[in-house]
């Protein structure tokens, strides 16, 4: 690809005007989500991803790569699974992924390869036909919304007829949404992923819109076209000034079609805070094994490439947190960042009153994580006590007249202005110490005080 980006940013004015409307916080359902341009947990902690890709459809045996990924430092891991363009990777399949990613800590994004280079590339799947996989695995997939991003399809769309790109996304996402997927979506743009006709860029308001639950982010992937550091930093600076949620899906520290800026791309990534995920982890073929990080899957054999990305200036090492659904420390966006619009607590946390008299216990703390006129978004982090516990209840009574109005992670019920919380399925048994958190949307006019609340465990 030579084609290269242009000094100013077209119809940034319009893309700004048409974004206004969508910097409240995310009204997902579940999980990870988006919030004024950046990504939270269910409990209100930004998360930044720092990690690679994984190959694992083309090598599905390879399963300790995910533990020597999380060896060095990262908190996000990108799988790569196809649903019939190679060997389909199959529910119980993608379900051992999400354990493998689970058991070693890390966000997995998922990603449906089938769809590379549409309309170009001869076999590539439709955006259509990679929804259809994400259906058949939605019983493995539903209740991991805190673990689990689904990159719908990996660079979507080829070189032609890239406009196209704007209308499938859109309708991808409301299918997905239809189908019943509460997870944080990933959506990669055309051009091989790079944009350089700015398709993505010039109507993400279009696509965003087209999530009812304003929980899809953008992702761009950084190779030959992203040469220069005013590339780079235009790019970002086009979303992060329109409120808009954006990840380096894929970049490298050198391509076929040019030599990418990786410096410029990893220290705008952590002054901005935003994510960033390196191609890739090993396995590479086709005259681009120079992308591999390691040696034959080895994480003790780093390469030149997987040297910089783990290790040096801007590296994984030194900026990657983990995720606080495992017991990692919130990450905190570089002091250098630009303003952002992210919720913030209009109102302190308020702890709860733990029971006494048995030595199973837990403890809650209340936060509203975002207020806009007559609405609000509340998270409720839920500690077990000095023992394990098998479930939970959480209570609380409003003073001021709100109301729920949407919850996730939780079972919701309401009796007048009391509010009672019980876990689901995946989230009541918790070991000694442990947390996990529910969050929920709610109504109010002319107070929205913080109750007071109380857990009692099972």
């Amino acid at each position: 690809m030579n084609t290269r980006f242009a000094a100013a940013a077209i119809a940034l004015a319009a893309l700004l005007v048409s974004l206004l409307s969508f910097t409240s916080p995310a009204q997902a359902a579940a999980g990870l989500r988006v919030g004024g341009g950046k990504i939270y947990e269910a409990n209100g902690s930004q998360f930044i991803m720092r990690g690679t890709s994984h190959a694992h459809t083309w090598y599905p045996s390879r399963t300790g790569s995910f533990a020597g990924i999380k060896s060095l430092g990262a908190n996000t891991v990108r799988v790569v699974l196809s649903g019939g363009r190679w060997t389909p990777n199959s529910a119980s399949d993608v379900s051992g992924v999400i354990t493998l990613c689970r058991q070693n800590r890390l966000i997995c994004v998922l990603e449906n390869h089938d769809t590379t280079g549409y309309g170009e590339q001869s076999g590539a799947y439709t955006l259509d036909q990679a929804v259809d996989y994400w259906i058949g695995l939605k019983s493995v997939l539903t209740g991991q919304e805190n673990h689990v991003v689904i990159n719908i399809g990996n660079e979507p769309y080829g070189n032609n007829n890239a406009s196209a790109w704007t209308a499938a996304t859109s309708n991808a996402i409301s299918r997905m949404r239809a189908a019943g997927f509460q997870h944080m979506l990933m959506v990669d743009a055309p051009n091989w992923g790079q944009d350089w006709g700015f398709v993505m860029r010039d109507t993400a308001a279009t696509v965003f819109a087209a999530d009812p639950q304003r929980n899809t982010v953008f992702s761009i992937h950084m190779y030959g076209v992203f040469d220069t550091a005013a590339e780079i930093t235009a790019y970002l600076q086009a979303f992060q000034t329109a409120g808009l949620p954006l990840v380096i899906g894929e970049f490298g520290d050198m391509h076929s079609d040019g030599d990418p800026d990786e410096d410029t791309i990893m220290a705008q990534a952590q002054a901005r805070g935003i994510g960033y995920l390196g191609w890739s982890w090993s396995g590479n073929g086709g005259g681009v094994e120079y992308l591999d990080q390691v040696t034959d899957f080895d994480a003790t054999r780093l390469t030149s490439w997987g040297r910089r990305l783990f290790n040096g200036a801007n590296g994984i090492a030194a900026t990657a947190k983990e995720a606080t659904i495992y017991g990692g420390s919130s990450p905190s966006p570089s002091p250098s960042a630009s303003p952002s619009t992210s919720p913030s607590p209009s109102a302190s946390p308020s702890p709860s009153t733990s029971p006494s008299g048995g030595p199973k216990s837990c403890s809650a703390t209340y936060t509203v994580t975002g207020q806009w006129p007559g609405g609000f978004q509340a998270d409720v982090t839920v500690t077990a006590g000095g023992a394990t516990i098998s479930g939970w209840t959480v209570k609380w009574t409003y003073a001021d007249g709100q109301a729920v109005t949407q919850s996730w992670n939780a079972a919701i019920t309401t009796s007048g202005s009391s509010v009672t919380a019980t876990n689901v399925s995946y989230n009541g048994g918790l070991g000694a110490g442990a947390t996990t958190a529910f969050g929920f949307l709610g109504s109010w006019n002319g107070a929205n005080g913080v109750p007071s609340v109380t857990c009692a465990a099972a």
